[in-house]
């Protein structure tokens, strides 16, 4: 069989599909929540936050057990936890208790990225990148699917849980269904195998120096942070510099969205047999780059919404590259690697709003712009210096 874990793969993405319905889910029904425990709706963003704290708390631990009892259990078991979460925030009247279920969240995030990148890379070594790039395909999808859900839901006067026990009730058929499946054993790459039975012990702690692990952990912060400087500003920055109506700007994220798409779908071709990783991981911040100075130079709203398509062609899927080639550098220890990149995204999720509020607020927005600029250019750099490395030990 040419894809022996197929169903495996199906299962994953799947789970990730769902996880893009929740990773949106306590935003799109603050005003339903917040009446519901009794808070205001900018408490809301209080359990957003404690769901990255979670995360972050928990996923070195969740790596370490990925690397120690496999990449099954964890996976089965951040399904059952997400299900958990779903079923118990909206019945909850009580803050403290749905802070809790937030956490919970958190946890079972950990568990699933810990589990889901392995075994990923694990069985698809030939096309290992485009196998993790697609699992942002599938999240950018239940993105989609939920506000969809969330209006049919409004516009019936059903009760707003019924958008939350949806995916609860898949998240168990899938924690059962992963029970019946067959995962690959936790081996590294027969490639990196066979080059580290060529070279001496000094040349392979070379390879899996702190040096290039720290790199691979920033860019991992700093993809998430060009991220969510775009999504959370952009339609400020369309209204406030570039004069479009509020509807206008708006769309600009639609724009960046449909880019972002379709940057996964080309990744996900390219990769499989055409391109590396650590190429796509250079080539997609230096576009970037260029293109967000021709928004601040030119601040036509004409081509704003080609700016906004271009930004999230290039901007969408370098996390999940990150990902992709810290596997590669350290393929005996996955769990653990991919812990760290996932934590740096955690912790942007939680810094960036802080800082570029504080921009917006003493400088401008544009300020918020120039600072993603610098991200930008600084992902550049650090992708090429990780690409020289590697060249330096292929050779």
């Amino acid at each position: 069989m040419k894809y022996p874990h197929l169903k495996m793969g199906l299962g994953i993405y799947l789970s990730y599909l769902l996880l893009g319905m929740v990773s949106i889910m306590l935003a799109s029904n603050m005003n339903f929540l917040s009446e519901r425990l009794h808070v205001v709706p900018t408490d809301i963003s209080l359990l957003i936050s404690v769901v990255g704290i979670g995360h972050l708390v928990t996923i070195n631990i969740a790596g370490k057990l990925s690397d120690r009892f496999g990449r099954k259990p964890l996976i089965i078991a951040a399904a059952l936890l997400y299900a958990v979460f779903l079923v118990g925030i909206p019945l909850t009247t009580h803050f403290q208790i749905a802070l809790l279920f937030a956490f919970l969240a958190g946890i079972s995030n950990s568990l699933l990225d810990s589990g889901s990148y392995p075994a990923l890379n694990e069985s698809y070594q030939e096309a290992a990148g485009t196998a993790i790039v697609l699992i942002k395909a599938f999240m950018s999808v239940g993105a989609i699917i939920l506000p969809a859900l969330v209006t049919f839901l409004m516009s019936k006067e059903l009760f707003f849980g019924y958008a939350f026990f949806i995916p609860a009730i898949l998240f168990v058929f899938l924690g059962m269904y992963f029970v019946t499946i067959r995962f690959p054993g936790m081996t590294a790459q027969n490639s990196d195998k066979e080059k580290n039975e060529k070279l001496s012990s000094d040349q392979k702690t070379d390879l899996y120096s702190w040096k290039e692990g720290s790199a691979l952990v920033i860019i991992g912060f700093f993809s998430v942070s060009l991220s969510t400087v775009i999504q959370t500003w952009l339609p400020t920055y369309g209204n406030q510099v570039l004069q479009l109506n509020e509807k206008k700007a708006v769309e600009l994220l639609s724009f960046y969205s449909m880019g972002g798409l379709i940057c996964i779908l080309v990744l996900a071709f390219l990769l499989k047999k055409f391109i590396k990783p650590i190429t796509a991981m250079v080539v997609t911040p230096a576009i970037a780059t260029v293109v967000l100075i021709v928004l601040l130079a030119f601040r036509n709203p004409v081509i704003a919404p080609f700016i906004a398509f271009f930004l999230g062609l290039f901007t969408s899927g370098m996390y999940q590259l990150a990902m992709t080639v810290m596997i590669d550098l350290f393929p005996a220890r996955k769990g653990v690697s991919v812990s760290y990149v996932s934590a740096s995204a955690s912790v942007a999720f939680m810094v960036i709003p802080f800082i570029t509020s504080l921009l917006v607020k003493h400088i401008g927005i544009s300020a918020v712009f120039y600072f993603d600029l610098c991200i930008a250019v600084m992902s550049t750099c650090l992708a090429l210096y990780l690409s020289k490395q590697i060249r330096s030990f292929s050779k």
